[in-house]
């Protein structure tokens, strides 16, 4: 059966892809369709078609699945941001499980079990960070909203429901900033306009509002305005010019208060500022932490991309004695600021620098105790010798934490020994673990970003 573009088609669905789209097979051709729950009967048009591998666009739910829900919010589907608003919240976490599972088996050669996900007490609501670009639609006018699917395109929007009750207060400010001064959205595309993005931090009620902008402006309206509704706020405005795809440049002016506002967490105190990282989802955040202090055992501990310090420090206080290793030197600044807030001098070391070239440092420093490492890389994962050299550490317990599927079945792959490389130095699944020094005790998804495709897990491992 020959498919060509745009054919209209029907299927079932049997399984979920990695993005949470259904996959139908037709013909002989594997069809990635989003928006699809398996066990239900779809009409859907191919979209693109590539030899055996396909991406359709759904028509029709004829036979819906009791897992579907009416998708609460008017963007869905326009916006790229939440892919799963059609699912329940129940199935929203088996497929997170699935793929946590099935990636770590087919990428990593890993077959253990996997937990169920840590759920989220706010399914919607959750996030205490919204980043929401500003810019021009095909007629030039000013639009505020997010991005589509895959796309630079902006989807104007009112609200966001997986954002905070306040998103919708931000985004009429700043469509009332607009109107009255006369600024424009800015144009990627043309290098025009002014207004990039507004940024805005919650920290414990009190708000840090970013508003980057391709030259300096005046804010005072928009000052006034966010007055109204917001008590407790302090206003940046970030003058970012360059034609890259960073949020801000360090180009900073303070137009009201401090800049930053003091929050503690875990018994840490830290200044929070419109840079700062700290995860989107308080709920889950502090489950996530509390399961990493509740692993971490031994007289030391070693953080690897520990960023501004918070877990190093709460590992401090556990463990009595924490190396943190960052390469970003700004975050490793604020690292040093919060040991001397928290009064960790001496108990908290942190070292700026690659990983891959700190690590034995910090191995040498700690080689009289029993240690834990805790790896939190970004979306990328881990060079390859940074792997290797926490499995060959011989401290008694590894915990990873892992943002992104993918990476972490190649990393815990090479850990465990189930990918070894071959003569070309390319990693071959072996699936067998049994000659690796540590053993996996346990791999937990956390549901870090409900409504979307993300999420969180922890590893756990202990030396054989």
């Amino acid at each position: 059966m020959s498919i060509e573009k745009n054919d209209v088609l029907e299927g079932v669905a049997e399984a979920y892809g990695t993005d949470g789209e259904g996959i139908i097979k037709c013909g002989g051709t594997t069809f990635f369709v989003p928006f699809c729950i398996p066990g239900e009967r779809v009409r859907f048009s191919a979209v693109s078609v590539k030899g055996k591998a396909a991406y359709g666009k759904a028509a029709e739910i004829l036979s819906p699945s009791p897992h579907r829900v009416s998708a609460p919010c008017p963007a869905f589907g326009k916006c790229g941001g939440c892919v799963l608003q059609h699912m329940d919240y129940g199935e929203q976490l088996r497929f997170k499980r699935e793929l946590v599972q099935n990636t770590l088996s087919k990428l990593g050669g890993i077959y253990a079990p996997v937990d169920e996900v840590v759920s989220c007490a706010l399914p919607y609501r959750y996030r205490n960070k919204l980043a929401l670009p500003i810019g021009v639609d095909r007629f030039g006018n000013t639009v505020v909203g997010f991005f589509a699917p895959r796309s630079h395109r902006i989807v104007p929007i009112a609200d966001c429901l997986i954002q905070a009750p306040w998103v919708k207060k931000i985004i009429s400010a700043i469509t009332a900033y607009i109107g009255a001064s006369g600024l424009k959205g800015y144009d990627s595309l043309k290098c025009t306009g002014e207004l990039r993005q507004i940024v805005v931090r919650e920290v414990g009620g009190k708000y840090i509002i970013a508003l980057v902008a391709a030259r300096n402006v005046d804010v005072s309206f928009l000052e006034d305005r966010l007055a109204e509704d917001f008590g407790d706020f302090t206003l940046l405005l970030n003058i970012n010019n360059s034609d890259g795809n960073a949020v801000f440049s360090d180009k900073w002016r303070i137009c009201c208060g401090e800049g930053f506002f003091e929050s503690e967490e875990n018994g840490i105190k830290y200044a929070a500022g419109a840079n700062t990282f700290l995860q989107v989802n308080n709920d889950v955040r502090s489950k996530l932490y509390a399961r990493v202090l509740e692993e971490a055992e031994g007289e030391a501990a070693i953080d690897l991309y520990s960023g501004g310090g918070m877990l190093t420090a709460m590992l401090a206080l556990k463990c009595g004695k924490a190396y943190g290793v960052e390469v970003v030197p700004e975050a490793s600044r604020c690292a040093e600021e919060l040991k001397e807030k928290n009064g960790l001098n001496g108990r908290m070391i942190n070292i700026c620098g690659k990983v891959e070239d700190k690590l034995a440092e910090a191995l040498y420093e700690t080689r009289d105790k029993s240690r834990v490492i805790v790896c939190d890389p970004p979306r990328k994962g881990m060079e390859r010798r940074v792997v290797e050299a926490v499995r060959d550490s011989g401290v008694k317990k590894i915990i990873l934490v892992s943002c992104n599927p993918a990476t972490l079945a190649r990393d815990l792959g090479v850990l465990t020994g189930a990918l070894r490389a071959d003569e070309k130095g390319a990693l071959v699944r072996v699936g067998d673990m049994s000659a690796s020094p540590y053993v996996i005790t346990s791999i937990t998804p956390f549901d870090m970003f409900p409504q979307t495709r993300h999420v969180e897990t922890l590893v756990v491992l202990q030396r054989k």
